[in-house]
């Protein structure tokens, strides 16, 4: 029986790249995201490439926890004739460049809303899922912007650094059981996520980016950054940059 994979988030960008390169690798999908649309028609290109695939498509706003439960049970997916699934991959994530204190709270709050409650909600739903399955591997998406605070990404660099932090502590929870925790913490990979920043160095394409992750998955690593030249490199480096060479005016 081929696998499955649950991706939020897939309308666009790396969970939109993930949904065709796991199709393309053999998997059945259950696609989410809030655009109902736009999910469909990704449905329907999968289908065109890969007519014997199995694709769902659900519509699901990750801030509404229930919602999140609910589309993440195990007797719901039962008796939806979807059957266990095999990778839950926590992707949904929104960002926005703003200073704090210029009064753009709002915005700061829908990024943690969703890159934190949204993400935690998804991975505590997967988790709660394997422990009946027996088995299971759970993706957190966060960012090589947990690795340092800049100007300008305040909330979505924290929100990053927050899930790769909650991620690592299920990892410690599951140890030693069938379920596995892989992070992944993609550099520039151009997506409508960062399309908007000044300068995106070292970008690289969605679909590049998507077969690098979806390598890193299929081996089952605990962490991985995307692309590994030369942002581990990067992440290393960060941490001793002084802050005046960082900071904007």
């Amino acid at each position: 029986m081929p696998k499955r994979i649950f991706i939020t988030g897939a309308s666009s960008g790396i969970g939109f790249a993930l949904a065709h390169e796991y199709a393309a690798r053999g998997f059945d999908l259950i696609l989410t995201a809030r655009r109902i649309d736009t999910l469909k028609s990704l449905r329907q290109e999968i289908i065109a490439r890969h007519p014997e695939r199995t694709v769902h498509a659900m519509a699901l706003d990750v801030t509404r926890v229930d919602d999140v439960f609910a589309s993440l049970a195990f007797d719901a997916l039962a008796a939806a004739n979807i059957g266990t699934i095999d990778i839950v991959v926590a992707n949904s994530g929104i960002g926005s460049l703003g200073r704090v204190g210029h009064g753009d709270f709002g915005e700061q709050r829908k990024i943690i809303e969703t890159n934190v409650i949204g993400a935690m909600a998804t991975c505590d739903a997967a988790i709660r899922l394997f422990k009946q399955q027996g088995f299971g591997q759970l993706v957190v998406m966060s960012s090589v912007a947990a690795f340092r605070g800049l100007p300008r990404s305040s909330a979505y660099g924290a929100s990053k650094a927050a899930i790769a932090t909650y991620a690592e502590a299920i990892r410690a929870e599951i140890y030693g059981t069938a379920v596995k925790v892989t992070t992944i913490f993609p550099g520039y990979i151009d997506t409508p996520i960062n399309r908007g920043v000044p300068s995106r160095p070292f970008v690289i394409t969605v679909e590049r980016g998507a077969k690098l992750i979806a390598d890193k998955i299929d081996r089952g690593v605990a962490t991985a950054v995307v692309p590994a030249f030369p942002w581990t490199l990067v992440k290393w480096i960060a941490r001793f940059i002084p802050t005046r060479l960082i900071a904007r005016r």
